[in-house]
């Protein structure tokens, strides 16, 4: 009987661990999906070859 209860707790802890290795899957790609967005949004306007940064004042 202890060994069937072992067993079962065992399948719950891996069924536990896979879910959420699932769960952070999806989130790691949801993650490089905004990222990649961003990357796109903030460069589109510098094809014009304009400067990144503003000149200082002397």
């Amino acid at each position: 009987m202890l060994l069937w209860i072992l067993l079962l707790l065992l399948i719950l802890v891996l069924f536990g661990f896979g879910f959420a290795v699932q769960i952070l899957w999806w989130a790691a790609v949801v993650l490089l999906v905004i990222w990649i967005a961003g990357f796109a949004l903030r460069n589109r306007g510098r094809s014009r070859g304009g400067r990144r940064y503003a000149r200082s004042r002397r």
